[in-house]
């Protein structure tokens, strides 16, 4: 494709040059030609009549010619290098410097003897019966002012301004052809310096549409080809990124549906378990209840993993909408605290709550704004054993900052950054043991940018870990957040 487009605009080049350096050079070489052409004849015309007016004062004082003035004329004649013919006042040739006797007694037209005889010049090109070729004749009068003898004719050939204007039109064409000739050198530079960064386009195109994105052109221009390499690239760098985001949301894809494998596979597999066992009899009835407790507890697991599912997706799809009002986030640090004290002092931890007396009301959704509560508490009472929990909410720059952090096993440093994902969990070992989800965090912050907030954690593998909120207040909702 691109060898037929080099060669496309070659020619196209080409004949646009050409057409323009020949209609150049042609009107150009026209009007000097015409123009030179004029002011030629009108020199050599001048020319010769000022040779003629110097005949004419070399014989002007003698009403006949004698052989003295035939050689006068033959003289004139060399000197000269143009014919003179002498005619009477009848207008008959009575003397010729060559001493031509075919033109004796020859006759002028009448209309040149009569502008003569009156004192006029004439200036005419004349076909003489006799002339073997056209010649520019000057004709003036023979004698003085007040008394004309008859007339003097110059003959010039014309052929010598011929070969004059024919000088000219070789330069033109020679002009023309040196013109072609660089006109063809650079279009094949021009035509090659074009081509060359599109065969580069070319190339890197071809490759993008094979799927290779990672290819860029490289070309340091800066005009439109430039322009379009650029465009190119940045095309390229944006097919990356899609490829890369495809490729990314196809991993999560599979690691989100071998997750959900995972997390459904654990409750049903000891729910078939117990199952066999009461249908096959092996259960003795005192511990029937037991095993129908636990099979309950299952199904509860896996309806709450599909609930934040439900949750996680329709947060994830913006399908979820808020419904703000002033919300008394102290009321539901209190409320959130009670409810997971029982469950927290089943394993030696603490629960304590700390407000702010000068505490704002929240502009959040109430519902979710508790969501958000009972999921990092309930996250902290999870890991922590043996050790404190400590809920807290102050007034901070147009934001309440509420504070939950935890004295339990913490959280590694590389597994920070992937606490977010969805049933991401770091302690694969305490993860068969606990019936969370993995959902709750991925939920947390969905919903705390949903309220235009903010959250962060720190951690320390075996020290705790504590997560930061804030969420607008009601006094300042629009306000960003402070440093």
């Amino acid at each position: 494709m691109i060898g037929w487009l080099t060669k496309s605009l070659f020619r196209r080049l080409l004949f646009s040059y050409l057409i323009t350096v020949l209609l150049g050079v042609g009107v150009v070489g026209f009007f000097v030609s015409f123009f030179n052409k004029e002011h030629i004849y009108e020199t050599a015309q001048r020319e010769l009549l000022r040779k003629a007016k110097n005949v004419n004062l070399a014989i002007q004082e003698v009403p006949a010619i004698t052989e003295k003035e035939l050689d006068i004329l033959a003289f004139l004649d060399q000197s000269f290098d143009a014919r003179i013919w002498v005619f009477d006042r009848e207008g008959k040739i009575t003397a010729t410097s060559l001493k031509d006797e075919v033109f004796i007694g020859k006759s002028v037209a009448s209309s040149i003897v009569d502008k003569v005889l009156q004192g006029n010049e004439v200036i005419n090109e004349l076909e003489f019966k006799g002339l073997t070729k056209p010649m520019l004749s000057v004709v003036v009068p023979w004698g003085k002012k007040d008394q004309v003898y008859g007339g003097i004719v110059l003959h010039a050939p014309i052929e010598g301004i011929d070969r004059t204007l024919g000088y000219l039109r070789e330069t033109v064409l020679w002009a023309t052809l040196i013109g072609i000739l660089i006109s063809t050198a650079m279009v094949s530079y021009l035509s090659w310096s074009i081509a060359r960064p599109l065969r580069k386009i070319d190339k890197t195109a071809m490759e993008i549409g094979s799927g290779n994105y990672s290819q860029r052109v490289h070309v340091e221009s800066t005009d439109e080809i430039g322009d379009l390499a650029q465009t190119i690239n940045k095309l390229a760098e944006k097919l990356e990124q899609v490829e890369l985001d495809r490729l990314k949301a196809e991993s999560v894809r599979s690691d989100f549906l071998a997750n959900v494998s995972h997390e459904l596979r654990t409750p049903l597999t000891a729910m078939q378990g117990f199952l066999e066992a009461l249908q096959d009899g092996l259960v003795e009835e005192e511990a029937r209840q037991k095993y129908y407790l636990v099979m309950y507890q299952e199904t509860l697991h896996m309806s709450r993993l599909v609930d934040d599912l439900m949750d996680l997706v329709k947060l994830e799809n913006g399908e979820v909408t808020l419904f703000k009002t002033p919300v008394d986030i102290g009321e539901i640090l209190h409320k959130v605290a009670f409810a997971f004290r029982q469950e927290a002092e089943g394993k030696n931890t603490s629960i304590t709550v700390e407000v702010a007396n000068d505490l704002p009301k929240a502009h959040a959704d109430k519902h979710r704004a508790t969501q958000i509560v009972k999921n990092l508490v309930k996250n902290a009472v999870k890991f922590t054993e043996n050790g404190k929990i400590r809920i807290s909410a102050v007034k901070e720059n147009g934001y309440i900052h509420l504070k939950v952090s935890d004295t339990g096993i913490g959280i590694a440093e590389e597994d920070i950054g992937r606490i977010w994902e969805r049933f991401f969990k770091g302690d694969r070992v305490r993860s068969r043991t606990n019936t969370g989800s993995g959902l709750g965090l991925s939920i947390v912050r969905e919903l705390v940018g949903l309220h235009d907030g903010k959250i962060i954690v720190s951690s320390e593998l075996g020290k705790g870990t504590e997560f930061s909120v804030w969420l607008p207040s009601i006094e300042s909702s629009q306000s960003g957040l402070g440093s």
